[in-house]
């Protein structure tokens, strides 16, 4: 057995999930009172986000009031366990790991090439490799911008000078509704990849520790 995530990073990663969750279906709620994104072209629409069946299959309508109570609610938690868990990675020098470098990008795209079968070569013994780099310190940076983009929209008078730097109210509340996207998929394919990592990846991250092979004792 081999110590992989401190307690801390359990914590934090543990407790953002349902954080995240409650954001964004929060954000469902409040989105459906003015759902005015869609994916076409003039006036053909291919897909509206999002159609009526979605709404009443989950629920999501007639929810704004309690959507804006429990999203402005939950935000602070949100913010706190963020800014803790990047506190924690600079103080223990774990952000090192983290945060990709020149060999980052690279590797992002051999991994991508070796889950789709299309690269038989070994990945780096590491911690993170590349693609995990740049995910992580992607999503951390995502959340600064749903922070930012979100003061944005809700308090579009007392912070203008945000509201105007992001493009004004409509292109702010467009950039945070890109961000819950990202989101979505971040989450789908993080997901993906943990079911295709197997049952000692996942165990690493409840009980901190993986089992290794005698090779594999020594990170690079």
């Amino acid at each position: 057995m081999r110590a992989k995530h401190s307690l801390a990073v359990r914590w934090f990663h543990w407790v953002n999930f349902p954080l995240l969750a409650v954001m964004i279906w929060s954000g469902l709620w409040i989105y459906w009172a003015n759902d005015v994104y869609r994916v076409g072209l003039g006036s053909f629409t291919l897909f509206k986000f999002f159609p009526e069946g979605f709404y009443s299959t989950f629920g999501v309508s007639y929810h704004l009031a309690k959507g804006m109570a429990w999203h402005f609610f939950f935000m602070w938690f949100f913010v706190l366990n963020g800014v803790l868990y990047v506190g924690y990675t600079v103080f223990s020098g774990e952000w090192r790991q983290l945060v990709p470098n020149r060999r980052s990008f690279r590797e992002a795209i051999l991994v991508a090439l070796h889950d789709l079968h299309l690269w038989k070569g070994h990945l780096p013994a590491r911690k993170f490799n590349g693609a995990q780099q740049i995910a992580y310190t992607g999503v951390v940076l995502m959340g600064v911008g749903s922070v930012v983009t979100g003061l944005a929209i809700y308090k579009p008078e007392q912070l203008g000078w945000l509201t105007a730097l992001l493009g004004g109210y409509s292109a702010a509340r467009f950039e945070h509704f890109l961000l819950a996207c990202g989101y979505v998929l971040f989450f789908v394919v993080h997901i993906a990849q943990v079911v295709r990592a197997g049952w000692n990846n996942f165990r690493a991250m409840v009980s901190g520790y993986e089992l290794v092979s005698s090779k594999e004792a020594n990170y690079e």
